[in-house]
């Protein structure tokens, strides 16, 4: 039964129409792995307990001869900073250990409408501030390839259970490479949609100027099948775009190479990779021009004030007080101050540190503020 569940999500649907299995089947062949393998991986922070019941409904409405959606059958892991009703969902974090949202993601909707059966929830560095998926509340995740070896972060989780076979696909979410970093790493596919395509409504807030939610699979069809189900508008994300954008439409495309970019540190064999890419695809409605991007040199740092001072921004309501974990103190102060240092991590308050300082006055036009207007001039390299 094991081997199921290292069918792509199209073969595990497509034999699902034909009658040949049953989505139990598959939801059981996905458990017997997590069973076998869990224990060494740590992909998951959660694994739901209803997996089976919604396998069973998936088979029930095949039974009944109603339409079946896109991902019917498919078993889906969902990064655990992405809310889930009645599931938990804690963001790596000792602060959200109890959280049980009341209410689904947009994306989370979106997959159960398209019949997946949503597996578990995935192991992450707290509040997707890391690279390695050690900053973790639960324990790290180790590389599905090597155990004494990282995974990548902030998504390691939904990587490696793409990897292993845990899941067929997962979700991810990327501020500053947490989808493509650990999809790298695991030998996976993942990429970070352009902001805005995907809607953010239900994902815990890193950088919110910053973060995508996208997808995590071991074959291209299946990237691109989730990602069309879960991109396009949604009313309750005014930042989300319409879910058109225009590329279905060219006939003809242009891919940029930076010549201002130093790519001799990529290692030979990518680079290798790059340039017969660039040979299969050269004549195939295909044109290379090389693009200039002059102020890409100052990203990294401009993403680090940037992103930290959302981020500071952002976990001021994680106070003890609201809906999160509380230290057993009284007075209101100690509240704050000890649930603060109690519950969150190292490497998160590192980060709110640093955002606390580029927004503080006297230093806010000098970092913040300035890092907003290099953000422009890098963006206007791209445009």
């Amino acid at each position: 039964m094991s081997d199921l569940a290292g069918l792509s999500a199209v073969e595990q649907r497509e034999r699902l129409l034909k009658g040949e299995i049953k989505a139990v089947e598959i939801a059981k062949s996905h458990l017997e792995v997590i069973k076998t393998k869990e224990g060494s991986l740590k992909s998951f922070i959660s694994v739901a307990a209803d997996v089976v019941d919604q396998a069973k409904s998936v088979d029930n409405k095949f039974s009944e001869k109603r339409p079946m959606g896109r991902l019917a059958g498919v078993c889906v892991a969902v990064k655990d900073n992405i809310c889930t009703s009645g599931l938990k969902t804690t963001a790596g974090s000792k602060f959200l250990s109890e959280f049980i949202p009341t209410y689904d993601a947009t994306v989370v909707r979106k997959l159960k409408s398209e019949d997946a059966v949503i597996i578990g929830k995935t192991n992450l560095d707290e509040f997707a501030m890391g690279s390695s998926t050690e900053y973790s509340a639960f324990g790290p995740t180790r590389n599905p390839y090597a155990h004494d070896k990282t995974p990548g972060g902030s998504s390691g989780g939904s990587a490696c259970s793409v990897a292993s076979c845990e899941s067929a696909v997962s979700l991810g979410s990327d501020t500053g490479g947490s989808i493509r970093q650990p999809a790298f790493m695991c030998g996976v596919y993942g990429f970070k949609p352009t902001y805005g395509a995907v809607s953010r409504y239900g994902l815990i807030a890193f950088g919110s100027s910053l973060d995508q939610i996208g997808p995590m699979a071991r074959t291209i069809k299946d990237l691109r099948i989730v990602f069309d189900v879960i991109s396009g508008h949604d009313s309750l994300d005014s930042t989300s775009v319409p879910k058109d954008l225009g590329l279905t439409k060219k006939e003809r495309f242009k891919i940029g190479i930076p010549t201002d970019i130093d790519f001799s540190s990529v290692d030979g064999v990518i680079g290798r990779k790059f340039d017969e890419l660039r040979s299969r695809l050269a004549g195939k409605k295909v044109e290379f021009v090389d693009v200039c991007l002059p102020h890409s040199k100052y990203a990294i740092e401009t993403y680090y004030i940037v992103a930290c001072a959302e981020a500071s921004s952002n976990l001021s309501r994680y106070d003890g007080v609201h809906f999160t974990k509380r230290s057993a103190v009284d007075n209101i102060e100690d509240v704050f101050y000890k649930s603060r240092s109690e519950f969150f991590g190292p490497e998160v308050k590192r980060r709110i540190m640093i955002g606390t300082f580029v927004l503080a006055k006297g230093y806010y036009d000098a970092y913040y503020q300035r890092a907003l207007k290099v953000r422009r001039l890098i963006r206007g390299d791209f445009d």
